[in-house]
């Protein structure tokens, strides 16, 4: 499969990113992640393998993109909902009490 990773064109294939990935020890996942075998890769040590590039060249998209349409299994970080806006004590004891609250 022909994919694009950092500006780059790479041909890509199922058994030879396995066959790249094989013997390379999987570093602590933090964020988005690849499962290739039966071990989870974070994605920019997946990508700094197979492309042979510094992982600030790509994004961790690029990667997750190409690695997804070659049928490995990929976790993303899950989306955060916008923070609330904390209420003041008075809104706190008010919404306590049952009374609505003006935001």
């Amino acid at each position: 499969m022909r994919c694009v990773i950092a500006r780059f064109p790479f041909e890509l294939t199922r058994s030879g990113v396995l066959d790249s990935m094989k013997g390379i020890k999987p570093e602590e996942v933090v964020g988005e992640s690849v499962t290739i075998g039966r071990r989870a890769y974070p994605v920019k040590q997946v990508g700094e393998v197979i492309t042979r590039q510094d992982r600030r060249d790509f994004s961790a998209d690029e990667v997750l993109r190409a690695m997804t349409k070659l049928g490995f299994t990929c976790r993303r970080l899950p989306r955060t909902a916008a923070p609330t806006r904390a209420l003041s004590p008075l809104q706190h004891a008010s919404a306590m009490l049952g009374v609505p609250v003006a935001v």
